[in-house]
């Protein structure tokens, strides 16, 4: 994402659809084949859809069923929407066949689901926990981190147990459940670094962007430099609690302010923030190891962190580390889909990671996506080539002084700024932790 102010001959916004994502990027499939819905008392074959579209169907699906409806994911391999329906429910059943999505029957209602994750909540809230619905499997995924041994695991143990056979699956993670806040670049505050999310507008029109919630303990000002002058002041956050975001306000109201992810090289412009749909395919930006995707395995997920319980969050296997939070979480084709807030695990051996969902926090603090600043869209066509290599130029500068840093304080490093419009956002090489650098050629699989 652009966050810094910079001259508009930077601001070079890509316009009229996706940009090219380089030979080794993941193609969704470019129409929604249309089929018909019944005749002649024949059902039409589920529907080819993209996974923006999946989303939509889903929800409008999900008010339709009423109770029959126990969860939805998309097949991204046949490019299908598959609707869990209790068993028995033969017309609603129908309903979803005539819709084009395809019928999968079920033992677990919502309902039970959500009465299953509420005894979890009253008996089993801790730290080191997750839990999230895998409409997949129709259960519910509960997970623990390294921590979570002893007595506390007996008592997770007997909990999960306690919900019955067939309504929950209990898994290990070699990780620890952690935030993904840490020391060095990106974007500042009182020494914390976290990345930068999505820029939007905020409610009384001025340019922003989101991050996560937890970021904002570090300090109200922050900075796109360590050590440097602030350039924006939290105006909201919330962390922990239902939800991990946080509206920064710029605190110059001309800032180029561009709705786009900056990928290294090239930027993936953000057309509208949507819902995510479990088994679609999401890519994450974020300072610290760059460009990294996989797919969204839950929803409305609860995270006991040991700095307090969050819900509300999108499980996902993509990977992050420290430096990550904030971070955005997209699609191929421009959909804003979260904010990084933690997980455990890093970019080496995988591990579990969890989302703010962007929608959400978008209608909590009254911003919209798109640009907050004047002329933000003015340069496009041509200023592209200008800005990456500037940007490149950039990066020898940012390495040299995270270098420096790494040698005078041993911070971590990484050097890297996210400028505005078409600046890349660059991966420090201070300690080998930057993975993807802002030279990668697009969206590409990272695992």
């Amino acid at each position: 994402m652009s966050h810094k102010r910079i001259p508009k001959r930077k601001a070079a916004i890509a316009v009229g659809g996706v940009v090219a994502l380089g030979a080794a990027a993941i193609l969704l499939p470019n129409a929604n084949a249309s089929q018909d819905g019944a005749s002649d008392g024949v059902v039409a074959a589920p529907k080819t859809l993209k996974a923006g579209d999946a989303s939509d169907l889903t929800t409008r699906l999900a008010g339709t069923l009423g109770d029959a409806y126990a969860g939805a994911w998309y097949d991204g391999e046949d490019k299908r929407l598959v609707v869990n329906v209790v068993r028995g429910e033969n017309t609603m059943a129908l309903k979803v066949r005539s819709a084009g999505a395809e019928v999968r029957w079920v033992d677990n209602s919502t309902a039970e689901l959500q009465a299953g994750a509420g005894t979890l909540k009253s008996e089993a809230t801790i730290p080191g926990t997750s839990w999230a619905v895998d409409p997949r499997t129709n259960k519910i995924l509960v997970t623990a981190d390294s921590t979570v041994t002893g007595d506390k695991w007996d008592q997770l143990e007997s909990t999960v147990e306690s919900l019955g056979s067939g309504m929950a699956t209990l898994k290990k993670s070699a990780g620890t459940f952690r935030t993904f806040a840490s020391g060095g670049d990106a974007i500042f505050a009182g020494g914390a670094r976290c990345s930068l999310g999505f820029n939007v507008t905020a409610g009384d029109g001025s340019p922003a962007f989101l991050t996560a919630g937890h970021c904002a303990a570090a300090g109200d000002e922050w900075s796109d430099q360590q050590g440097g002058p602030p350039i924006a002041t939290v105006d909201q956050a919330l962390f922990p609690g239902a939800g991990d975001f946080a509206l920064v306000t710029y605190d110059d109201p001309a800032t180029e302010a561009p709705s786009e992810v900056n990928v290294g090289g090239q930027t993936v412009p953000i057309v509208q923030a949507a819902e995510a749909t479990v088994g679609q395919q999401v890519f994450r930006m974020g300072s610290t190891t760059g460009l990294a995707d996989g797919q969204v395995l839950g929803l409305n997920a609860t995270v006991n962190y040991p700095e307090g319980t969050v819900t509300g969050l999108i499980q996902t296997d993509v990977c992050a580390e420290p430096g990550d939070s904030g971070g955005s979480l997209f699609t191929q084709d421009g959909l804003a889909i979260g904010l990084t807030s933690g997980g455990s695990g890093d970019c080496t051996v995988g591990g579990e990671t969890f989302f703010q969902p962007v929608t959400t926090a978008l209608e909590a603090v009254g911003a919209t996506l798109g640009d907050g600043g004047a002329g933000a869209g003015g340069q496009a066509g041509g200023q592209e080539q200008g800005a990456g290599q500037e940007a490149g130029d950039g990066q020898a500068d940012a390495q040299d002084q995270a270098g420096a840093e790494d040698q005078a304080g041993g911070q971590d490093a990484g050097a890297g700024q996210d400028g505005a419009g078409g600046q890349d956002m660059q991966d420090g090489t201070g300690t080998g932790s930057g993975r993807h650098s802002g030279q990668d050629s697009g969206l590409s699989r990272t695992h």
